[in-house]
């Protein structure tokens, strides 16, 4: 391709401002992040948000390098044949490579009374409109929190710790599933010395949420002055109105390269892509690395070169249990839960570096584009693969 090469992101999340950053390696492509607020918002401290320890918002200027532009606004459609974007606005930006990284959000929740007496905080908003519910609730009124999941535990773990009680956290199931079972024990003693009331187990799936209470499968009835939801993560649907090809989730299908399986010059990052439609769990961790195979992939097309399918590993995850405590979770390179764990102060140590580096590699590769690297998985990812198309699970040179 001579000329110009024009690049839209839409998504100036992790992923988005990760791959957008990335692109500016050539001073031959212009870039543009189409996001519907003007900062960038920290959502690994959107909890912090609701207690009040941190704003969780960046501005734009600090994470996104100087030739990257950005458009405020969001996306109602993408033409893929007329390679055009248009805004909600009415405004159209054209395009010879689309980066999706449209991230997430709460997942709509099939429950009933959740969407008129629950509040969220997988977004900004949403986030700003439950602190302001918290701080209006009189003291001893009940909050109930529904979800174990990170975003749960956080939220629940954050408001006891501020001081407000009681808090009961409803699993739907096992507190902490991504945990180790030695890591969920340390959260379980963490909330019973918050004083939170935990409710695990199969009875605790949630039938319905009124406005004074959160009903369970059981039949017990929790009473709550307040409802917290963060069961589940959702994808936009503006890749299935855009009649591209998704997974059940919504997510768009990708090849392991991130490429669009309907066209080359769309690829996707973050949580808004299902690569072979095995997509990663939802982070921050990997929306970054997304964001910068993405970019990796156009760039590999612009110079003529097939792209790399992606390769990734994980080693850690971490939860904040309140201000001083945390549990910083060692995993397996393929996800999976390691015995050893780092809990209590050095673990909120380590979970405050976590949300620190996930702002500081946006801004370094900002300033030096292509210097983000993560460790790979030697090979798992591709065992899997190789298993589902009913291969055999190792040969040597796809043993791990």
């Amino acid at each position: 391709m001579s000329g110009n090469t024009r690049v839209v992101v839409i998504g100036g999340g992790y992923a988005g401002v990760m791959a957008a950053n990335r692109l500016t390696l050539r001073d031959d492509v212009t870039v543009t992040v189409v996001n519907p607020r003007p900062a960038f918002v920290a959502r690994l401290r959107l909890h912090q948000l609701v207690g009040g320890s941190h704003p969780a918002t960046v501005r734009y200027e600090e994470v996104l390098a100087e030739r990257v532009r950005l458009v405020v606004g969001s996306v109602d459609r993408i033409d893929a044949p007329a390679r055009v974007v248009t805004l909600e606005s009415g405004a159209t930006l054209p395009y010879d490579y689309l980066v999706y990284a449209v991230g997430s959000t709460t997942a709509r929740p099939e429950v009933p009374g959740v969407l008129t007496h629950a509040h969220q905080v997988a977004e900004l908003e949403a986030a700003e409109r439950l602190r302001a519910a918290v701080a209006a609730l009189p003291a001893g009124a009940p909050v109930t929190v529904v979800g174990a999941g990170p975003t749960g535990i956080e939220t629940a773990a954050e408001l006891a710790d501020g001081g407000r009680r009681p808090v009961t956290l409803v699993c739907g199931g096992v507190l902490g599933p991504s945990l180790h079972p030695r890591a969920r024990r340390s959260a379980a003693r963490r909330f019973a010395a918050l004083g939170v009331t935990v409710l695990d187990g199969p009875g605790t799936r949630v039938t319905e949420v009124t406005e004074d209470s959160v009903r369970l499968t059981d039949g017990r009835a929790v009473t709550g002055g307040l409802t917290v939801w963060t069961a589940g993560f959702g994808v936009p649907d503006l890749a299935a109105r855009s009649g591209l090809s998704t997974d059940a989730a919504g997510r768009l299908l990708t090849d392991e390269t991130l490429t669009s399986v309907d066209d080359g010059r769309i690829v996707a990052a973050g949580d808004g892509a299902a690569p072979s439609d095995l997509p990663f769990r939802m982070s921050a961790y990997v929306a970054g690395c997304l964001g910068a195979h993405a970019a990796d992939t156009v760039l590999a097309r612009l110079a003529g070169r097939e792209p790399a399918p992606v390769d990734m590993a994980f080693n850690a995850m971490c939860l904040s249990l309140g201000r001083g405590t945390a549990i910083f979770q060692i995993a397996h390179k393929d996800d999976r839960p390691m015995r050893i764990y780092v809990g209590g102060r050095p673990g909120a140590k380590l979970k405050e570096l976590a949300c620190a580096l996930s702002v500081k590699h946006l801004t370094g590769e900002a300033r030096k584009p292509g210097t983000h690297s993560w460790q790979k998985d030697g090979g798992h990812r591709a065992r899997r693969l190789r298993e589902r198309a009913g291969l055999p699970a190792a040969t040597p040179e796809h043993a791990a």
